[in-house]
């Protein structure tokens, strides 16, 4: 059952539902009610004369001439007990999950800012179970599949006798869990639902721009109910809510394995885009990728435009025929299972857009940044892309090499920053 959902179809006679407009209709513009956008009428217009919704239509059609339903949240049984989970947090991870607790109970709002690999995940394990025991409903969000689907094998493995359900936009039918992994986008179908709501990776597209999803966040929360931020790159809208106390902010610098962050090396590499769309590979590149495969670590290369990356997957397949590699981008259909096999270490090396930048944790890896100072590399992009190198206690030094031919500001700021985490969580005490 559908519980704390607004759904199209009409529920079974003998659930308590609750009958609700789809749409409010002005002079000349269409408000719906699940999105809470407005277009103009004229755009919308079906040969019924009615109205429909063309914001939120990839979660089924809204159309003005039928109500959406509303399933009221039931009441959930404590379960307690819950977390298998066999590791031990460091002293600022246990700060922070007490912190994370007591928001929890006093339903607040947080703002966890802490680098990549900080063990974010790991930190949110006793709110999950706090919650959990209390009959409260958890939701877990983030505007990307790839770490939805990441969070929920790491969240399924530390909570084993615990229904979770997975939702995003290739994933299998709902059913209804007191514990909910989901995209940003799957949010808009929720209503008065979730007891404690925690946003992953709250700055990154499209959540960031899409005044539709921070809606959807708004809505899936019951009244009465926490809300916790998560990210390694906080906005300036972000800050500025901490500022105005809007928002309680807690800081983690360091990783959990006590090492620095990985600080990029510049590398210039002359017109490497007029190589790449001539189909040539540029020779910097060719020579950090024999170091690196001489290295036996997996590496992953980021590459500004999909057309750019398919071009040099094909030239790389005749130099380096004997190696396993692809490539990877949001639209792949593939693109699930070749993250899964990278993280089986299927393939030496993997090729992909910014859609990897975070969220993934690939054990031992190294990185390329091919074109570090095009414009889609933001300073929080380049943050999060190097965050992808040094988290794995294995291996908390790899290599970290942004290719370009001028550095950008974004380069700039990125190195900065990082190398600013690094000295506070020295002044801490939280790095060897």
């Amino acid at each position: 059952m559908e519980y704390g959902r607004r759904v199209l179809e009409k529920p079974d006679k003998l659930v308590n539902f609750i009958q609700m407009p789809s749409m409010i209709e002005g002079k000349n513009f269409i408000h719906c009610m699940r999105c809470e956008q407005y277009v103009k009428k004229e755009e919308v217009c079906l040969p019924n004369g009615a109205y429909f919704c063309p914001h939120c239509i990839e979660l089924g059609r809204v159309r003005s001439d039928m109500p959406l339903y509303f399933i009221p949240e039931k009441e959930r049984p404590f379960l307690f007990k819950t977390c298998k989970w066999q590791g031990v947090l460091t002293n600022a991870q246990k700060e922070i999950a007490k912190r994370i607790v007591k928001v929890i109970n006093r339903f607040e709002k947080l703002l966890v800012y802490a680098v990549t690999g900080a063990g974010k995940t790991e930190m949110l394990f006793r709110g999950i179970e706090i919650a959990l025991s209390q009959g409260k409903r958890f939701g877990i969000a983030s505007p990307r599949i790839d770490v939805c689907v990441e969070l929920y094998s790491r969240i399924c493995s530390a909570f084993p006798d615990v229904k979770i359900s997975l939702l995003h936009g290739l994933s299998k039918d709902y059913f209804d869990s007191a514990l909910v992994i989901c995209t940003t986008h799957q949010l808009l179908r929720f209503y008065r639902a979730f007891d404690v709501l925690i946003v992953d990776e709250v700055d990154a597209f499209p959540f960031i721009n899409e005044k539709m999803l921070q809606v959807g966040v708004k809505n899936a929360l019951k009244k009465k109910a926490a809300l916790i931020y998560l990210t390694a790159t906080p906005t300036n809208d972000l800050i500025k809510d901490v500022r105005k106390k809007k928002l309680i902010m807690t800081t983690l610098p360091a990783r959990f394995h006590r090492h620095k962050l990985v600080v990029p090396k510049f590398c210039w590499v002359n017109k490497w885009y007029q190589l790449v769309k001539s189909k040539k590979v540029p020779k910097k590149l060719l020579k950090i990728m024999n170091e690196l495969l001489a290295d036996g670590f997996p590496f992953l290369i980021f590459c500004p435009v999909v057309e750019w990356m398919e071009n040099l997957e094909q030239l790389l397949k005749k130099i380096f025929s004997q190696k396993k590699f692809t490539c990877v981008f949001a639209l792949d259909k593939k693109r699930i299972k070749k993250v899964q096999k990278m993280r089986e270490g299927l393939y030496d090396f993997l090729l992909t857009t910014s859609i990897l930048e975070r969220g993934i944790t690939f054990s031992k890896l190294s990185v390329i940044v091919l074109g570090a100072n095009h414009h889609i590399f933001t300073k929080a992009t380049l943050i999060q892309i190097s965050g992808r190198v040094g988290r794995s206690s294995e291996r908390v030094d790899g290599k970290l090499y942004f290719l370009h031919d001028g550095k950008s500001q974004a380069m700039i700021c990125a190195r900065d920053e990082i190398k600013k985490m690094n000295c506070l969580a020295k002044k801490r005490g939280l790095i060897q």
